[in-house]
């Protein structure tokens, strides 16, 4: 019975593991707004393409549609030739086995400007371009962007690069166009985590900043290495053409570090040295 039950777990986490995220919704062109007419086309990107993944819509909270209920079957993509208003909402990839892929939420607009911005999550560290754009094709407007409702920058150019993206910049997006109007928020979504640029160019900069220390290592021991006096032998002696020792000349150049003592040298007594005493000798004589 206890085997039995291992089993059916390890088949309930194989399909578990194996119906899920397999594969990637796309969209062309990449957008996450749209103006109204355009033509879009969806895509399930899998690499077990045996799975039978489909493009659905969720059209109301318990409702998912297929794409031949909002679109039209193009080989393995779902394509929307106009769009209108109610294409607005989530799309997602979804197998015959119940798998399910991300999702990607779109919006229809009849604003006269729209921010062209991912429609997919960007990695952290890459750079990302927010384009404004006007229903009426027109080149180089001056566009003023926003970050949730926060003023970012002017750009004569109409678009807006984010450089080396984090997830400091995630947010909801707009711009304006003076004189022509504003576009709905885009979200902008940062996943991962910064790439190995910066800690690449961190270690770089630590060896860079090693090999100057054991640089200057270096020569401050050769610095102390050449100020020790050098120790001669003895009997490497040699005349100079004026005829003095070299030994000489060198004692001379070192005579400043020579300390000098007095000493004093007192005579020594020595017991041979002191006068003998004087002796005195007497006779007595006794009378009888």
């Amino acid at each position: 019975m206890g085997r039995t039950c291992e089993v059916k777990l390890l088949l309930l986490i194989s399909s578990l593991c194996c119906s899920t995220n397999q594969a990637v919704v796309t969209l062309s062109p990449s957008s996450s707004q749209f103006f109204r007419g355009t033509s879009v086309s969806f895509s399930c990107e899998d690499d077990h393409s045996s799975a039978g993944w489909t493009v659905r819509k969720n059209m109301s909270r318990d409702t998912r549609a297929e794409c031949e209920d909002w679109g039209r079957q193009v080989a393995s993509s779902c394509v929307i030739e106009a769009l209108v208003s109610s294409d607005s909402g989530v799309y997602w990839c979804e197998s015959t086995e119940g798998g399910a892929s991300n999702y990607v939420n779109i919006t229809v607009t009849d604003a006269p400007v729209i921010l062209q911005s991912p429609v997919l999550p960007v990695e952290a560290g890459e750079d990302v371009t927010l384009l404004c754009k006007t229903k009426t094709p027109s080149f180089n407007l001056s566009a003023d962007f926003y970050k949730d409702g926060t003023f970012v920058r002017t750009t004569p150019t109409g678009h807006m690069t984010i450089h080396l993206v984090s997830k400091s910049d995630e947010g909801a997006y707009k711009c304006d166009i003076r004189g022509r109007g504003e576009s709905p928020p885009a979200w902008l979504f940062v996943t991962g985590t910064p790439t190995t640029t910066s800690l690449l160019s961190l270690s770089v900069i630590a060896s860079i900043a090693g090999l100057v220390i054991l640089v200057v290592l270096v020569l401050l021991v050769r610095r102390c290495v050449r100020r020790k006096p050098e120790e001669r032998d003895p009997e490497d002696v040699s005349l100079e053409p004026d005829g003095t020792m070299e030994r000489d000349r060198a004692a001379a150049t070192q005579r400043d570090n020579v300390t000098y003592g007095q000493i004093t040298i007192r005579p020594f007594n020595s017991r041979e040295d002191q006068p003998e005493l004087e002796v005195i000798y007497s006779s007595l004589r006794s009378k009888q």
